[in-house]
């Protein structure tokens, strides 16, 4: 028979049980950004946020970086934002850096039904011909982009996003000053582990397949996929603002065989005004 004292200290593992458990299905999680795969939650109103990537490929000389920011447009359900690529690549003998093309983002949240773990955000994109396509960092012309994300709560500790999209550029030339249309189509999926609510273990798959110019109205088409384990985690700060760290190690497949690489993820994301 359990004596008084046994009683009384199952009872208090217990109670301590449920609240542990309860405080953890209340905890708020990371609902950042993804790396290579795009989440389908929009910018809350009056928050703003600032995203840096850097990308190394292993035995390639050079870098690829981009910077983001992203402002909810009079409502969360309506996302404005834009991309400035930046690349350093070989030319010739010497190492040159620049921009790349400059995406105009706009994203729209679909209405879902109250309660639903599903999150819709089909994003229309407008691509500027800024980047130098001599030296490999543009497309030569404008072009379009679409994408449509959706992300799945599985689980509390467990969300899943999917991407499907494209990209067509009427125009496009290559180095060689050759002009022909290119297009573009991609896949993506990932799961999202919630380790902790500061805390996310992710694992993201790419596949794309790409068209370049490579004469007078001829293109080819180039194939890709790469799987990517990862991690970030979150810091809050008592004014609002909240920094992201993460890193992803892309790994080439198929297609990609022997690519590796390292992805390096930092967010910054606080109120502009009072909520």
């Amino acid at each position: 028979m359990m004596t008084t004292s046994g009683r009384a200290l199952a009872l208090a593992l217990l109670t301590c049980s449920v609240a542990t458990t309860a405080s953890a299905q209340n905890a708020v999680h990371i609902r950042d950004n993804s790396f290579l795969i795009e989440e389908a939650y929009n910018q809350e109103w009056g928050v703003v946020q600032h995203v840096f990537t850097f990308q190394r490929m292993r035995g390639v000389r050079g870098w690829e970086a981009t910077f983001t920011q992203e402002w909810p447009a009079s409502a969360e359900r309506h996302q404005l934002s834009y991309t400035v690529p930046m690349q350093r690549s070989a030319a010739g003998a010497t190492m040159e850096t620049g921009v790349g093309d400059i995406a105009l983002n706009y994203r729209h949240q679909l209405r879902m039904p109250e309660g639903s773990a599903a999150a819709v955000s089909p994003r229309l994109s407008l691509l500027l011909p800024t980047g130098d396509e001599r030296q490999g960092r543009g497309a030569g012309g404008v072009g379009v982009e679409v994408n449509l994300p959706l992300s799945v709560e599985l689980s509390p500790w467990l969300v899943s996003h999917s991407n499907l999209g494209g990209a067509w550029t009427p125009s496009a030339r290559n180095a060689a000053d050759d002009e022909a249309s290119e297009g573009s189509v991609f896949a993506g999926q990932s799961l999202i582990w919630l380790a902790h609510p500061k805390l996310s273990l992710m694992l993201e798959a790419l596949w794309t397949h790409d068209q370049s110019v490579v004469g007078e109205d001829a293109t080819e088409w180039q194939r890709g996929f790469v799987v990517a384990p990862g991690a970030r985690a979150a810091i809050d700060f008592p004014s609002g603002l909240q920094i992201v760290p993460g890193i992803a190690f892309p790994l080439g497949i198929g297609p990609s065989d022997g690519e590796r690489a390292i992805y390096l993820y930092l967010s910054l994301e606080h109120p502009f005004r009072r909520r």
